[in-house]
């Protein structure tokens, strides 16, 4: 039975991508962390340093590489202050020997002054460039800033900012033949989620035109359309756009056999 101060590997999996997960804490010592360049998706690499103030806002998972000392102890800490804060049982080695998601973290930008990444695409988005900050924001960083600027200073705003490009030419996360940079994120960083690929085929069949690659295509690019009309300013409608994908998401993992019909029958 697990301690009642610790995430389970599958209560943290079934949080993971949802508007519920917790911060992330990585704790690992510099030597595990070095033997495995990996992460949980989300995850803050802290090591000894202490958690920042805007984590202890909560709820927040701890790692270390298994589940012992220094996991259990910084959440301790973290729970003496009124932090909600769990540990995960069996740690890294027991996530990964679970065969859960990983991601390789060194194609994330840097991150600013306040530890968050920043990122910049052509604004008055329409699928891509709301399903990749969905992408980000769920298995990357949490706390991720997006830049929406005119398609000819993207490339410049990128270099005054120091955020990552994505959705358009030339960039590393952007279309490559017929995938899309929703499908480039998820190579970069090595998601391998069977909920994932469903909603890159959904993505890539709505944002290339060939609604014929998933039956939901369609549906999304007549969503994505029309959130576009309804707000003016970019930051709105992916506010707005978020919730579409943590549908979306959720159905991929968890309710796709599952029909709908109406009886009248009281």
């Amino acid at each position: 039975m697990p301690a009642p101060d610790a995430y389970t590997q599958d209560q943290l999996a079934k949080l993971l991508g949802t508007p519920r997960a917790p911060v992330i804490l990585d704790v690992r010592d510099a030597g595990d962390a070095g033997a495995d360049l990996r992460c949980l998706p989300g995850a803050v690499m802290l090591g000894d340093a202490p958690a920042p103030a805007w984590a202890k806002a909560g709820p927040v998972a701890v790692v270390c590489q298994q589940g012992r000392k220094r996991a259990q102890g910084v959440a301790a800490l973290l729970r003496a202050e009124g932090v909600a804060a769990q540990y995960l049982d069996g740690g890294f080695e027991g996530w990964r020997a679970a065969g859960l998601p990983l991601i390789s973290p060194a194609a994330l930008p840097p991150r600013d002054a306040e530890g968050r990444t920043r990122w910049v695409t052509r604004n008055r988005p329409k699928i891509d460039r709301i399903a990749c900050p969905w992408l980000i924001r769920r298995f990357l960083d949490p706390r991720a800033v997006f830049l929406f600027v005119a398609a000819p200073e993207v490339e410049a705003v990128a270099a005054l900012t120091g955020a990552a490009p994505f959705d358009i030419e030339g960039a590393r996360f952007s279309h490559r033949g017929e995938l899309c940079s929703f499908d480039a994120l998820l190579d970069a960083f090595g998601l391998a989620l069977p909920a994932l690929d469903t909603l890159a085929t959904v993505v890539r069949g709505a944002d290339t035109a060939r609604p014929d690659l998933a039956p939901e295509a369609a549906g999304l690019l007549a969503v994505s359309l029309g959130l576009s009309r309804m707000f003016q300013d970019d930051l709105a409608q992916l506010d707005a756009g978020l919730l579409v994908y943590d549908a979306l998401y959720r159905w991929a993992r968890d309710a796709r056999g599952e029909n709908h019909d109406w009886t009248g029958k009281a």
